[in-house]
């Protein structure tokens, strides 16, 4: 019985298997032959005929027929599961005690576990005609492991990816010094930091099984994403902002320069606050959002999280102010704004009960989604 794993009488010829006989073997042969001369399947099933006039001309077989199963293009599970069906309909039609199987090399030889859950493999011929039988084997292993780590992402990644990546920026990091050669040891060192930082993290990752996955955050979670991102950027132009204008704003609020670095700590921080809690609203108005669309019953608490900002930010204002002397706690404006602070604490932690309470049927409709998905 000739094999075609990969299907090429198919795809090639438009020969659709099993084919049972042996002058519609020849035929399915020569077709293959006009349409492709150098494939080997054609010769497959030459070699196949041939070995059947044998075996009836030898007379120690009381019955001899040939046949041709073709697998898929698609060579793995679809090529297999598609030999076994024509294995079966061959075995209908003439219910051997026995098979000879005739490939052409290593891949096709894959089936023959599936071939002996039938029927027992009395011998294998195998037809060698591009090339010899040492270079077909060696070039079906390195093959199939190309594909075993292609197909495999986490192997990909470490085999294929960590290395391209380290390619890449050296590319990038040549040309740029071809374009500024004044700058090649800053290059040279800022691409040697990334590749260290890149490989350094995906390890420490690994290594403390530490899940991150970009492409899983964005199709579950796009919202909260774009919300993330944009909030961080919110707070890094803040602080670069607060940076540049230190002096100016110390002069305005201190009426001179810091006079301590401790003190330029904590006015940089005073002048963080606005930036750090905008940016963090963003973010948390994002889980908000996000929390909403998906029904998620979790909403109550991003929400009161929401309207607690205003009190982080009181805090912060008020603990800054106080560690630089700049306001007593004895002032009206002081007790004015911790009054504030507790009342959006208040207001916020009431609305937070309120609401979860009403979103409590949200968590019926997400059971019943996993039942229905069950």
């Amino acid at each position: 019985m000739a094999i075609d794993r990969d299907d090429d009488f198919g795809v090639k010829a438009r020969v659709k298997g099993p084919v049972i006989g042996r002058d519609a073997c020849i035929d399915a042969a020569l077709k293959l032959s006009l349409a492709d001369p150098e494939d080997s399947d054609a010769n497959v099933a030459y070699a196949a005929v041939k070995l059947h006039d044998e075996l009836k001309e030898s007379g120690e077989f009381e019955n001899v027929e040939v046949a041709l199963i073709t697998g898929h293009h698609d060579v793995g599970v679809k090529s297999d599961l598609e030999l076994s069906k024509q294995l079966e309909e061959v075995l209908k039609v003439f219910p051997a005690d026995g098979i000879i199987p005739v490939t052409d090399g290593a891949e096709d030889e894959q089936i023959f576990p599936i071939i002996t859950s039938k029927v027992p493999i009395i011998s294998s011929r195998r037809v060698v005609v591009k090339q010899s039988e040492s270079i077909e084997t060696t070039y079906y292993i390195i093959y199939r492991y190309l594909r075993e780590i292609l197909s495999d992402p986490e192997v990909a990644k470490v085999v294929l990816g960590i290395p391209g990546l380290i390619l890449l920026l050296y590319g990038i990091a040549k040309l740029i010094s071809v374009k500024y050669p004044q700058s090649i040891q800053i290059v040279s060192a800022t691409v040697t930091g990334t590749i260290l930082f890149i490989v350094g993290f995906y390890f420490f990752t690994k290594g403390f099984r530490i899940h991150v996955s970009l492409k899983e955050t964005i199709t579950k979670g796009f919202i909260e994403f774009i919300s993330l991102i944009a909030g961080f950027l919110v707070m890094v132009a803040g602080a670069i902002n607060a940076y540049l204008n230190l002096e100016y704003i110390a002069m305005e609020k201190l009426g001179g320069l810091p006079g301590t670095q401790l003190i330029a700590v904590l006015l940089y921080l005073n002048i963080l606050k606005t930036p750090f809690v905008v940016g963090l609203g963003v973010m948390v108005l994002g889980k908000v959002l996000q929390s909403y669309l998906r029904k998620d019953p979790h909403i109550w608490y991003y929400i009161t999280g929401l309207l607690l900002l205003p009190a982080l930010w009181i805090t912060i204002d008020l603990t800054t102010l106080y560690a630089m002397s700049t306001v007593s706690p004895y002032l009206l404006q002081f007790f004015k704004k911790i009054v504030m602070a507790i009342g959006d604490v208040v207001v916020g932690t009431l609305i937070g009960i309120y609401l979860r309470e009403k979103v409590k049927g949200w968590e019926k409709i997400e059971i019943g989604k996993g039942i229905e998905g069950v």
